[in-house]
């Protein structure tokens, strides 16, 4: 019974005192080593985001022009590949066929005018 009272009395003061943060220090930072801007690692790179369509619209009404398309197994089904270049804003997909580099091509419009259209491995869409 004392130990139950003594619990009841000490539960208290334990969920009021502050829980001190644990930090453990390892060593200082190299010196002499070459900064991410200097160490001619790999360059960022920077695609049109399709996936995110605001406000009901497409993702634009500019075709996209300049996209570097790239190589590679393509896991998209036809179907889906169809979704993506619809979502970006082109019209009336047809013809979407894989090539041998692994990107799906076609034709569609955009804003009236025709266009032959292309989508890689990564989801990037691309007007040619």
């Amino acid at each position: 019974m004392f130990l139950i009272r003594t619990l009841l009395v000490l539960l208290p003061l334990f969920a009021t005192t502050p829980v001190l943060a644990q930090t453990t220090t390892t060593g200082r930072p190299a010196t002499g080593g070459a900064s991410s801007a200097t160490s001619g690692g790999q360059n960022a790179v920077t695609r049109p985001n399709t996936d995110h369509v605001q406000d009901g619209k497409p993702g634009g009404t500019v075709a996209p022009a300049n996209v570097k398309l790239e190589k590679g197994a393509n896991s998209f089904t036809e179907g889906e590949a169809r979704r993506r270049l619809e979502k970006a804003g082109f019209r009336d997909v047809r013809d979407l066929k894989e090539d041998a580099d692994g990107i799906w091509r076609g034709s569609a419009t955009m804003d009236g005018k025709p266009a032959n259209i292309g989508l890689d491995f990564k989801g990037n869409v691309a007007a040619e």
